[in-house]
């Protein structure tokens, strides 16, 4: 699986568009590989774990979400993530399955402050809010943590500012555009892949805009 996703990703270089994200019998493998990867592979491994897995709901993420709980609970062992780590690596995916893994580990001693953490800066709870306050109510402390933090809107105010100014390259496009010119309808079984999607906007309208979108690209800082 590795092998194969390391050509998938030199074939992706190639066409100067981004690998697409593991699916969900990916991910599985990956997870499989981490518990006994050999040292050389480890690194690369988790790699794809942590930034190659979508985030929320996809069915790759309950896979991730699911390994990472195991972890924390001590259930399953990885050489590169302790429970802690896992976590915190929870926190990074957004929403989704591992809001009940997090709220759960609130109330575990040794994990509550780095759940308390994560969850602080998750912001697609819904109902999941709920769970949080009852448990803030019922008086566990990392739960209240989490409903002051985002009352005062901690997720924001910890976001580097922004700059006083942004550069911007615009490409022009003469005349009137239509949907067709930016999603050709020719291309939309691609429309799911975005970064592939995307080689074919203009296509009709100016053959010239990829070559000339590349161009714009190479002069920015």
């Amino acid at each position: 699986m590795n092998d194969a996703y390391r050509q998938h990703v030199a074939e992706r270089a190639e066409q100067g568009i981004p690998p697409l994200p593991l699916n969900a019998e990916q991910a599985a493998e990956v997870c499989r590989l981490l518990t006994s990867a050999a040292p050389a592979d480890a690194e690369q491994l988790l790699h794809l774990l942590v930034e190659r897995v979508p985030p929320g709901v996809d069915p790759a993420a309950q896979v991730k979400a699911t390994f990472l709980a195991r972890i924390a609970k001590r259930e399953a062992q990885c050489p590169l993530i302790d429970p802690r780590e896992a976590v915190r690596l929870l926190g990074t995916m957004l929403g989704g399955y591992n809001l009940n893994f997090l709220i759960e580990f609130l109330s575990v001693p040794d994990l509550a402050e780095t759940a308390a953490d994560a969850l602080s800066h998750t912001l697609l709870i819904f109902d999941h809010y709920h769970e949080v306050l009852d448990l803030a109510n019922a008086g566990n402390a990392a739960a209240r943590r989490v409903i002051d933090s985002w009352a005062a809107a901690q997720w924001f105010l910890d976001k580097p500012e922004l700059p006083e100014a942004i550069d911007l390259t615009v490409y022009k496009v003469d005349g009137e555009i239509n949907t067709d010119d930016l999603s050709p309808a020719v291309h939309a079984v691609s429309r799911a892949d975005i970064p592939r999607h995307a080689l074919a906007m203009l296509e009709q309208r100016d053959p010239e805009a990829r070559a000339r979108i590349a161009e714009l690209r190479a002069r920015l800082p």
